[in-house]
């Protein structure tokens, strides 16, 4: 219905092609040509501290933005105004830059100065303003999980193709030079033939208790923030970071921290297809007070594919022994597993040590919440927006919708309670009404994924 709107507005379209024309001509852009970018949500992350000492991945997008050569940050989005007055002027006074503010991200669409946006809002906005900034001439770097579900996931695939956008996903461990090594290793034989994978997600969070609903407080654009999902009342809950423990809104913590350990573990073992066969369990398991948390915090997910390899991942967001994270990968002649930054490999019956993968200093640059640091990912996304090759994207889209969409299988069979069976060229399930209708959701009007992008 925007797309709609979008094209029957005449400057908006004289703008669009305007800006069409201009890319257009600047395929394989000069380094030295700025790059405009709007950074799409940068309030911090969890409740109770000053947003610019819980930095959630917007004030990473500008930070590493703004260490970028040649890149402007042209305007900062966000629909709670509250920020612009708060964390705006701590990025600004401490990246610099001097970017407009909007709340609305359709009027920064319209401006054919804009080159890309960056999105850092919740879950349930992210395939929607990819799709209409593909739709507006824009480039897109859109945060993990790429989707609310797996038809968005899809259809932002096919607006990056449609009108030829770089659309870059926000798995940064697609750009640690550890994690290739250990692909490159693997690739060459090292483990044999790959059986078995299995990742771990280990991280306490407090409980959230129950609030009651209540109006939004002022400068809260309470609709722009609810976009494409349910009109339910304002209630604090649901909003700021805890919004990830709402189906609504969020994936859970499969899809919140899961997908960059599943990420990781797709490429390292190179599934390229989704998994024929899924099962996941466990539970929200608390002190006993109420909550009004829907979403578990302890899940266990198992992926089997066509040919037999098997998939395990565990997310636990409770008190748990830790020394068991990390990524695993199991083949015929020894296993590998990666943690804390390290690859550690194993050969044969013994446990021989294998050889020693990559170093502390190499892996440095990942992106991440370290921007002090080098932010590879973002750099190779700014560099793909320049060259025009989005196939050189360390994490192009498709691969953050395959990797998402482990997410959202293992969420639908969770909340189903039962194991289903996935068709992965039809991206559909096998003969199962009830797993199809969660693989897509009811959008509220105007902010609809549309059926032909």
């Amino acid at each position: 219905m925007y797309r709609r709107t979008f094209l029957s507005r005449v400057p908006a379209l004289t703008a669009g092609l305007a800006a069409a024309v201009r890319r257009e001509s600047y395929a394989m852009l000069s380094p030295n040509e700025t790059v405009n970018v709007a950074v799409v949500g940068i309030r911090g992350g969890n409740e109770g501290k000053p947003v610019w000492t819980s930095r959630g991945r917007g004030q990473d997008h500008y930070a590493s933005l703004s260490a970028l050569p040649n890149v402007r940050i042209t305007h900062v989005v966000d629909v709670d105004e509250r920020h612009f007055s708060t964390t705006l002027p701590h990025l600004k006074q401490q990246w610099g830059g001097d970017p407009k503010t909007e709340i609305d991200i359709r009027r920064v669409l319209d401006d054919p100065d804009v080159d890309a946006i960056t999105i850092a809002t919740p879950d349930h906005w992210h395939a929607l303003m990819t799709i209409w900034a593909c739709q507006a001439g824009k480039d897109v770097y859109v945060e993990k999980p790429v989707s609310h579900n797996v038809r968005e996931g899809r259809k932002m695939v096919e607006a990056a193709r449609t009108y030829k956008r770089v659309v870059a996903a926000g798995t940064q461990r697609r750009s640690q030079l550890l994690t290739k090594q250990a692909v490159e290793f693997i690739n060459g034989g090292g483990l044999g033939k790959l059986h078995t994978g299995r990742c771990s997600v280990f991280g306490a969070r407090d409980p959230i208790g129950t609030t009651s609903d209540d109006a939004p407080p002022q400068g809260v654009h309470y609709d722009l923030w609810l976009g494409p999902a349910p009109a339910r009342p304002f209630n604090e809950n649901r909003f700021h970071y805890t919004w990830h423990w709402f189906w609504d809104y969020g994936t859970s913590e499969l899809g919140n921290n899961g997908i960059h350990v599943l990420d990781s573990l797709r490429w390292l073992m190179d599934r390229r297809e989704h998994p024929r066969v899924v099962f996941s369990t466990g539970g929200l398991y608390e002190r006993g007070e109420p909550t009004d948390q829907e979403t578990p915090n302890t899940q266990y997910t198992t992926f089997q594919y066509a040919d037999g390899v098997v998939l395990h991942c565990d997310v636990r967001g409770w008190f748990t022994e830790p020394s068991d994270a990390g990524l695993y990968v199991y083949g015929t002649e020894g296993w590998m597993r990666i943690t804390d930054g390290k690859v550690s490999v194993h050969l044969g019956r013994k446990n021989e040590p294998g050889p020693r993968i990559g170093s502390d200093e190499e892996d440095e640059g990942a992106g991440g919440s370290a921007p002090a640091r080098r932010d590879r990912h973002m750099e190779n996304f700014i560099d793909c927006v320049r060259s025009r090759k989005w196939q050189d994207l360390n994490a192009e889209i498709l691969e953050g919708h395959m990797s998402t969409s482990l997410c959202h299988l293992g969420n639908i069979s969770y909340r189903l309670r039962r194991s289903v069976a996935f068709d992965s060229t039809r991206e559909r399930f096998v003969g199962d009404a009830e797993a199809d209708a969660l693989l897509s959701r009811v959008y509220r009007p105007p902010f609809v994924i549309p059926s032909t992008v």
